[in-house]
């Protein structure tokens, strides 16, 4: 899914979260979006998936313009929702059964098997999420945005809660779909992930683009981490020009 955005704004409250973004995303990859708190991440993620009013500006999609049917773009696009968000009072199996995805994953050959398996939700699915542990509620919460099976599906720091067996099991996965064909973006709070899993990245300061990251400039990062990620560290801070 080819996703685009032209002069992009979202306001929160009276607070400017995104200012005249734009930017494109060609297609199936895995692009990383990465910028300080407050920076405009979640507010970007949740415009584009329908979940949040724009201010002005533009979104297409495949070449047609969007901008206008923020219904069309939440059934389009994969979105999970906030973890702590979810209703206690529900196990996960009935969280799943409400959203019509509690078989998605389980039959062999499903390409979701894979991130169903790394999630390990089946463990404690039967458990009321009131009990579970925020690592737990972030499992749920991901698979949540995979179960319409949408072509392309935007993660808002999907990590940061999970043990490092779960991060390491899921990025794979994650990379694997993308391989498929699945046109992922993640906000993400590390340089190492956006080196090691993305193909392109987008720095975010204060609401801007701060600089784009094609091919060429994470293939540099992978062959030098250390230089990358202070050249990075820079360009959000304001000590490097914009790109």
């Amino acid at each position: 899914m080819r996703i685009e955005t032209g002069g992009l704004s979202v306001l929160r409250g009276d607070h400017v979260a995104v200012d005249r973004v734009s930017f494109t995303v060609e297609g199936a990859g895995w692009t990383g979006l990465v910028g300080a708190n407050g920076s405009g991440k979640t507010s970007l993620l949740r415009a584009l998936a329908g979940r949040l009013e724009i201010a002005g500006g533009a979104i297409r999609i495949d070449g047609v313009d969007r901008t206008a049917d923020r219904a069309w773009r939440a059934e389009a696009i994969g979105f999970a929702p906030d973890a702590a968000a979810l209703p206690e009072s529900l196990s996960g199996r009935e969280l799943l059964a409400v959203l019509g995805g509690g078989d998605v994953g389980r039959d062999p050959g499903d390409p979701l098997q894979a991130l169903r398996r790394a999630l390990a939700f089946d463990s404690f699915v039967d458990q009321r999420i009131g009990t579970l542990s925020q690592g737990m509620r972030q499992r749920l919460a991901i698979f949540c945005a995979f179960l319409a099976r949408p072509r392309a599906v935007l993660l808002d720091e999907p990590f940061n809660w999970l043990d490092p067996i779960s991060a390491f099991d899921t990025k794979a996965a994650l990379g694997a779909l993308v391989a498929q064909g699945l046109t992922l973006v993640t906000a993400l709070h590390d340089m190492a992930s956006l080196v090691r899993q993305c193909g392109a990245g987008l720095l975010l300061s204060d609401g801007r683009i701060s600089q784009w990251l094609g091919t060429a400039e994470i293939e540099a990062g992978r062959r030098d981490f250390a230089g990358f990620e202070a050249r990075m560290i820079a360009a959000l801070r304001g000590d490097a020009p914009r790109g």
